[in-house]
């Protein structure tokens, strides 16, 4: 059974009698241990579809289920807190706080079951993911971009989630840090059973990934 779905899902801005279709009639499945990405031009409405399923933004029409329940019924925010991990282009970490001390937020507000020794899981989460614990202890911005995106990664792991969500997450980024990012999404996805969707510009991402969906006029299905 998928982990995630969208069933019929519409989404569009009304302006005045016109209206601007984002996404029409959308019904897609995600599986567990799958690396999938979106693509699509400028302004198609991936960041709308990102937003859609981590409960950002709500759908017009249609629904999303989580282990087939919707997440409507589960509500916004503990789906956002306990169920997805999500990994925005900018970081959006917490500057006056170090490293570690970033991974350690969502660990102290989840209603998950985790190890009582936080600390330590979020130091070995630093650590797979290729920061030692040098590093660790810093200030995020004392960090390198690619530095403070695995951070960002770290902390999506953080409360033991079975999804991640990315939304251009090497934009910023040059082709060797890239490349260190996207292997780390395929091993959280096949090594770990992740279920990982990216969202992209990047065909060469998308080459790497299991699947590739790409959003068009409103459509989004598997790209060929």
């Amino acid at each position: 059974m998928a982990i995630l779905e969208t069933q019929n899902v519409n989404y569009y801005y009304q302006d005045g009698e016109q209206r601007r279709n984002i996404l029409k009639n959308t019904s897609v499945q995600f599986e567990k241990g799958v690396f999938y990405t979106i693509l699509g031009q400028s302004g198609s409405g991936k960041t709308t579809f990102l937003s859609l399923i981590s409960a950002l933004d709500e759908p017009k029409e249609g629904q999303i289920l989580y282990n087939g329940k919707n997440i409507k019924e589960l509500g916004y925010e503990p789906f956002r807190r306990d169920k997805i991990g999500i990994i925005f282009q900018q970081y959006n970490l917490v500057p006056y706080m170090t490293a570690v001390e970033n991974v350690l937020v969502p660990m102290a507000i989840t209603h998950n079951e985790l190890p009582a020794d936080k600390k330590n899981v979020a130091y070995n989460l630093l650590d797979y993911i290729g920061l030692d614990k040098a590093k660790a202890g810093r200030l995020v911005n004392q960090l390198s971009g690619g530095e403070q995106q695995r951070v960002a990664i770290a902390r999506a792991l953080a409360t033991n989630v079975d999804i991640i969500l990315a939304d251009e997450p090497t934009g910023n980024l040059d082709e060797d840090m890239e490349a260190e990012i996207v292997a780390i999404f395929k091993k959280l996805a096949h090594e770990h059973g992740k279920c990982v969707i990216v969202v992209t510009h990047a065909k060469e991402i998308a080459e790497q990934s299991d699947q590739t969906l790409y959003l068009h006029k409103g459509n989004l299905a598997v790209h060929e």
